[in-house]
């Protein structure tokens, strides 16, 4: 199928890549000239393990191209994907600004068999907009759907090729029978392709992270509730997880959650409430105890040295929100580097891939560092933000003869307070009590 994929960004560039890697002829749209050239000499934008492997495979044998001319893509495509950003406003509603000028933009050069795809989060209704606005200027009608994206940064080329579900919202049945076919390659082991109204796949997006987000902020409350009460998360997780009613998936204490999902669509989903007289409890609550979890290291922090840092040295173990991704959006370190700059602290950082992007955030108030182990030279404590594996199983010893004081502060509970105890460190983690170096017992705090 001939597919033109407006914008470059996360979603636009892996499902575009992915298309075409299935056969189809892609041709995948953006204003930036800077970023095209990039694409077409091989330079990503963003980092996704594996991704620019198919972006050159594909690039080179003509089943993906990148241009500027959007309207040369339109005319030229039948099925047209919209996956520009839809960026929080003040208000925590997502900004549709983008995606309506697209959408001006491509209706005078859409064919008649054309269909509009919205890649894009979108706030329910949207579909609906769309199909009235190309209906209005074309005096015809143009078949919408709604095909919302379910891929996690780190992991998407998988996601996408083996998808535990696809979910597209459609209004005509042939449409549906239309990306049935485009999918088909990808549902080779029967997960199910989901056939609903424009409205519920709108929504179903929503509606999944807001669940996840639930998760992982009900397993960080039940954390801080652990650590208060002498128990240990890792043995209620383990102790709850089992129950298949409730399983594993999200339920890792840490330092909140971040990147360009989670945060956004949680508060876009509760301004949709809002809108309509409706109060998300849940969701407000979800969001309050995420921004309150990012400061878990702060507090934990200020605890053990007190309020100024001045002649302190941090060394910062990661800065993307998550691992396989160098997206810094919403992540918890932010809120950890503001508060050292702030209070004095003299702050090493290290991270695979995201350096460069807190870089352009901070400049010379960090300093940069190539190695891990670097990072970790004369300084006073070391924090944990992000759990690569490069730092699950580091030289302990090498850790210990490198730093001026041996304190750790895990926001990702990497390792075993016991282990950090007999190795001669001060270990703070997440809903576990504090291990003091030099005390037989961990201890509350």
């Amino acid at each position: 199928m001939r597919i033109a994929m407006i914008g470059t960004g996360y979603v636009g560039l892996v499902t575009g890549t992915c298309f075409a890697e299935s056969g189809n002829d892609v041709v995948c749209v953006d204003i930036d000239q800077a970023k095209i050239d990039g694409l077409r000499n091989g330079q990503l934008p963003i980092f996704e393990p594996g991704l620019r492997e198919l972006v050159l495979r594909n690039f080179e044998n003509g089943q993906l191209s990148f241009t500027t001319d959007l309207a040369d893509a339109v005319a030229n495509h039948r099925i047209i994907y919209l996956a520009v950003g839809t960026p929080p406003a003040e208000d925590g509603s997502a900004d549709l600004t983008a995606l309506q000028a697209v959408v001006d933009q491509i209706a005078p050069h859409l064919t008649k068999d054309a269909v509009v795809v919205t890649k894009s989060t979108v706030p329910v209704g949207t579909n609906q907009w769309i199909f009235e606005r190309l209906q209005t200027r074309l005096g015809r009608r143009v078949d919408v759907a709604s095909n919302p994206e379910f891929l996690k940064e780190g992991a998407a080329i998988d996601d996408f090729m083996k998808p535990d579900r696809v979910v597209v919202g459609v209004r005509d049945e042939a449409v549906g029978e239309l990306l049935e076919e485009l999918y088909r390659p990808f549902l080779r082991t029967d997960n199910p392709f989901l056939v609903m109204s424009p409205e519920s796949a709108e929504l179903t997006k929503y509606v999944a992270n807001a669940l996840l987000s639930t998760k992982i902020s009900f397993i960080n409350e039940m954390a801080n509730l652990c650590e208060r009460m002498g128990g240990d998360i890792n043995d209620v997780r383990r102790g709850i997880g089992h129950d298949q009613r409730i399983g594993f998936a999200f339920l890792f204490p840490g330092a909140g959650y971040g990147g360009s999902c989670f945060p956004k669509d949680v508060r876009a989903l509760s301004s949709m409430a809002r809108k309509l007289g409706l109060q998300t409890r849940i969701l407000d609550a979800v969001d309050d105890v995420n921004t309150l979890q990012k400061r878990v290291l702060v507090d934990k922090i200020r605890s053990h040295f007190g309020e100024s840092l001045a002649g302190k040295r941090f060394a910062v173990w990661g800065l993307a929100f998550k691992p396989r991704t160098d997206d810094i959006r919403e992540a918890p370190s932010l809120t950890l580097l503001d508060y050292l700059v702030e209070n004095g602290a003299t702050i090493q950082v290290h991270d695979p891939e995201a350096t460069e992007h807190v870089r352009a955030l901070y400049g010379s108030r960090l300093i940069y560092c190539e190695a891990a182990m670097d990072a970790l030279n004369g300084a006073d404590a070391l924090a944990i933000n992000t759990e690569w594996k490069v730092y699950q199983n580091p030289d302990f010893e090498e850790m210990r003869t490198r730093m001026n004081d041996r304190v750790v502060f895990d926001g990702r509970n990497l390792y075993e307070p016991e282990r950090m105890v007999r190795d001669g460190f001060t270990y703070y983690s997440i809903g576990r009590v504090t291990a003091v170096a030099g005390e037989p017992e961990t201890v509350r705090r």
